[in-house]
């Protein structure tokens, strides 16, 4: 499976305005070196985040969903597994959280029915409130494979949608589409105003509008 990474600028870089000096010949190799060790300690620095980061998300807190914003907060939960949260009859969309009426949970399972039947991908909507989740367990329940996008509606960190992308999705759908689509309705302000079901709601006819266009460079451009 390929993780998507919501990525969001936390790290602000600041210019510090001081005037360059002359630099002895001889303190010159000295700095090289102190900037390319600094340099090399912050990609590992960078690179040991993202895996416990992912080691995290992988654990089932976020039900297979990766988000950094909020991650030193989400370092202190404890991965979560509890399939008995799981409907006994399947279903594509689990609504544990109770966003969703009756009347939008099937519109929803029939949009989802619709392009599996027209596009072959498997959309699959889990929302949640950490800690009530089925976590894990979804993965075997839903049979997540390579051309499964799981659609995790979660507002504990703040944005309320994440996805876990299979590799196939990977390849038809620049990875910018996901990013634009949680900014644009998943954001606090949106699904605060407008109500968890319609963000997850327009969320679903976004993804189903994207996966109807023809693959080529600029597919999925438009977030609709």
């Amino acid at each position: 499976m390929a993780f998507l990474l919501q990525l969001q600028p936390s790290l602000g870089f600041r210019n510090s305005g001081h005037r360059a000096s002359a630099t002895p010949a001889g303190s010159l190799s000295s700095h090289v070196d102190c900037s390319t060790q600094n340099s090399v300690h912050f990609s590992k620095w960078v690179a040991d985040f993202r895996s416990k980061t992912l080691n995290f998300a992988l654990s089932g807190t976020l039900s297979l969903a990766l988000s950094l914003t909020g991650v030193g907060f989400a370092e202190g939960k404890v991965g979560v597994n509890k399939p008995e949260l799981l409907p006994k009859a399947f279903s594509t969309v689990i609504d544990v959280a109770g966003f969703l009426s009756d009347g939008q949970e099937k519109r929803i399972v029939q949009e989802i029915a619709d392009i599996e039947k027209d596009t072959g991908f498997k959309l699959r909507v889990l929302a949640q409130n950490y800690p009530d989740t089925p976590g894990l367990a979804i993965r075997d329940y839903w049979q997540v494979d390579d051309r499964t996008i799981v659609f995790v509606a979660d507002p504990t960190f703040g944005n309320i949608i994440n996805f876990n992308v299979g590799d196939s999705v990977d390849l038809d759908i620049p990875r910018s589409f996901w990013s634009r689509l949680a900014g644009k309705y998943g954001n606090i302000f949106y699904w605060k105003e407008k109500g968890e079901d319609a963000s997850i709601e327009a969320a679903v006819m976004a993804i189903s509008s994207c996966l109807r266009e023809p693959v080529s460079r600029n597919n999925c451009a438009e977030v609709k």
